[in-house]
């Protein structure tokens, strides 16, 4: 990994504002099931904000739905368009949205789990998988979320835009992970994406069959080191990294280790460049965007973690549209938060201390 992110961090311009003088910045956006609606709060914020461009997108499972939504209405639109199209997408993705009753059904399940969430719904299904994969309870191989997407997305348009866009996905074959660039994004690509292997066949794409993209890259950072002006990322992360209780019961402890898991390729990517950046300020690594100098990558983070314990793993079950709109509301509080603390930052210095988040007491 640290090799990958050596290599991406070679060459490119740097430019620190937009046009007209907004900051330029490129978004993570991390899976995590209804917890995607946090995720909606924050881009819906920041939109209205209006003081950042963005210049990349990557995004992972629910991030990956946010992802095509904003890029999409940004390329039709603008900020405006594209925070009616995030609002439409999750009015209509939740309990009371006009769906038939079998992409509903379908379609609760894929808000509802993440692989070992301890719930009443995963544990029924769990038993169930013990004798039946998703080929045999989802015979016709239904997947609403395609429907879905290609309701609210135009991707011969998308694929035309010129913003970085990527979409991460797992080779089933390979163990590999697979970026989809803006030029192959389909809503194919989208539902590769998000798909859970107990609730979902492999999606194929051109014969290769993949899985969600969290087991890999959950989100991806690495692709926008070569592709983007700007060295700042922001990462939208909603798999909370600290938890202050420790869990003893075993649905707990299940949760918990999946949180670890899944935020484990992201962790990986920061140490790689927190590695290359200490090797920068140690005059070890020649920066610059020349041939064989490195860039010095700026990481932000907001994370859903520290906005109430009870939005823990059972409120990934949730998927009525209350409850997404009391997950958009605390991810723009947790944007205007983040606007108000480190906003000077952007094109400076990270926000986060890299080396203190990245490595425990003693190490």
């Amino acid at each position: 990994m640290i090799d990958i992110i050596s290599r991406a961090l070679r060459g490119n311009r740097r430019k620190a504002t937009g046009p007209n003088g907004e900051k330029r910045i490129n978004l993570a956006l991390q899976g995590g099931g209804a917890h995607g609606a946090f995720t909606w709060g924050v881009l819906d914020y920041l939109l209205e904000d209006g003081r950042l461009l963005v210049e990349g997108i990557s995004g992972t499972s629910a991030g990956a739905v946010n992802a095509v939504m904003l890029a999409d209405g940004l390329k039709r639109g603008g900020p405006d368009e594209a925070r009616k199209r995030l609002a439409d997408f999750w009015q209509a993705a939740s309990l009371g949205g006009d769906l038939p009753p079998l992409q509903r059904t379908v379609l609760n399940r894929l808000f509802s789990l993440l692989p070992g969430e301890g719930l009443p719904t995963f544990d029924w299904l769990s038993n169930w998988s013990r004798y039946l994969s998703p080929y045999d309870l989802n015979p016709l191989n239904i997947n609403p979320l395609k429907d879905l997407i290609e309701r609210f997305v135009d991707f011969d348009g998308l694929r035309a835009d010129t913003r970085q866009l990527f979409i991460a996905a797992t080779n089933v074959q390979t163990g590999k992970l697979h970026i989809f660039p803006r030029d192959k994004i389909s809503a194919e690509a989208v539902m590769a994406s998000a798909c859970l292997p107990a609730v979902f066949r492999a999606v194929e794409i051109d014969g290769v069959p993949y899985w969600d993209g969290g087991y890999l890259g959950n989100p991806v950072l690495f692709p926008f080191f070569r592709t983007t002006d700007t060295e700042d990322v922001l990462i939208v992360q909603i798999n909370p990294l600290v938890r202050k209780k420790v869990p003893t019961t075993t649905r707990d402890i299940v949760a918990r280790v999946n949180e670890i898991t899944f935020n484990s390729a992201l962790m990986a990517e920061l140490r790689a460049i927190e590695f290359v950046n200490r090797l920068i300020e140690q005059k070890r690594l020649p920066r610059g965007t020349g041939e064989n100098e490195y860039r010095q990558i700026k990481v932000h983070r907001i994370v859903l973690e520290g906005l109430g314990e009870r939005f823990a793993g059972a409120s990934k079950l949730r998927n009525d549209y209350e409850s997404f709109e009391l997950l958009r509301k605390l991810g723009e509080r947790a944007a205007r938060r983040f606007l108000d603390a480190h906003y000077d930052n952007i094109g400076v210095r990270s926000s986060i201390d890299l080396k203190s988040e990245l490595v425990s007491e003693g190490a």
